[in-house]
């Protein structure tokens, strides 16, 4: 698009000058040095913008940023328009200089640069909403696909037994694993539509979820948590760290005769991000933790997908294994920064 377009403004130039006089080849040099410029300066433009993330600007500062660019750009573009005149013998001082020409060269260089703007805000306008609507699709799908695997007849018989077994042995310990199993399935029918909710939420939701599966496993599940207090300033996308843990259920602890451990740690990272892993007993193999087989497994490959939906590459996705014993699966998610605005 930036060579169609700045080639197209070359083309249109060269043409209003073929209506007056014939074409040189110095004319054809200097306006496709300039179109050239122009090309550069631009892309420059859209770098600082990407680098500096000014769309996640204010309003206000995104405006006074932006026209200050183009005013420095206006100025840069009538000082190569000089050096190009110069470069092909076009250059006349007793009027290129003069302080009308110059101001005039600078305003249209502006307003040349102010329309590719408004182009390019419109683009990126348009890329965002087809990126929402892409998230949209999937988080439609993702909701769906975790509502069968965690509304599935296994799930909901394995908990009703377990709580089953309380009722006569712990009545109140069995009206606990209600509740816990009440707002695991209320948390599922409740994150359609958000794209990231409080840490808090979502590791509540995850301690009723291994409550549970505590009572299904017994002495074969232990858990831990490790989990700093910054952590819980930041915002992550919902029932992310709950599909991981139920992977690490599904494909860790409950193929170990002897069971094992699942340890949650969430902290700060350097970058300003928060780091979760997810660590549990189990070996990482192909087709296993979440890894799609026989239509089968959508929790990893849909954590990867809404990551990238929802922070572009400003957020990762690793899972390895831990020597002989153990398999980390490891977030990195930034504060607050969203590609999607």
């Amino acid at each position: 698009m930036q060579i169609l377009g700045w080639s197209g403004y070359a083309l249109i130039n060269l043409f209003l000058v073929s209506l007056d006089r014939r074409i040189t080849l110095i004319q054809i040099g200097a306006y496709v040095s300039l179109a050239l410029f122009f090309l550069v300066s631009t892309h420059g433009l859209r770098l600082v913008f990407k680098k500096y993330d000014w769309f996640n600007l204010g309003f206000p500062n995104l405006l006074a940023r932006t026209l200050l660019a183009l005013v420095i750009l206006g100025v840069l573009n009538t000082g190569a328009q000089f050096i190009i005149n110069w470069i092909f013998g076009t250059l006349n001082p007793e009027t290129d200089f003069r302080w009308i020409v110059v101001s005039g060269n600078i305003f249209v260089s502006f307003i040349y640069y102010l329309l590719w703007v408004m182009v390019y805000f419109l683009y990126h306008f348009l890329d965002n909403y087809n990126q929402s609507l892409k998230y949209q699709a999937k988080i439609n799908e993702i909701q769906l696909n975790h509502l069968k695997s965690q509304l599935n007849p296994h799930f909901i018989f394995n908990a009703l037994n377990s709580v089953r077994a309380l009722v006569d042995e712990d009545p109140g310990k069995a009206k606990l694993a209600i509740t816990q199993l009440s707002n695991i399935l209320r948390f599922s029918l409740m994150m359609d539509r958000k794209r990231t909710i409080d840490f808090e939420s979502e590791i509540n939701t995850v301690k009723d979820y291994l409550n549970l599966e505590t009572i299904r496993f017994e002495e074969r599940l232990k858990v831990k948590y490790d989990i700093e207090p910054s952590a819980f300033d930041f915002k992550i996308p919902p029932m992310m760290l709950q599909t991981i843990v139920e992977n690490a259920i599904k494909h860790g602890i409950s193929n170990r005769v002897k069971g094992g451990l699942i340890e949650i740690k969430c902290r700060e990272g350097l970058a300003d991000d928060l780091i979760v892993q997810v660590k549990n007993s189990g070996q990482l193999r192909n087709n296993a933790f979440g890894r799609k087989r026989d239509g089968e497994g959508h929790g990893i490959s849909n954590t990867i997908q809404r990551l990238k939906l929802i922070y572009g590459e400003k957020a990762s996705f690793k899972i390895y294994n831990s020597g002989n014993d153990f398999v980390i699966t490891e977030l990195k998610i930034p504060k607050q920064n969203l590609t999607l605005g």
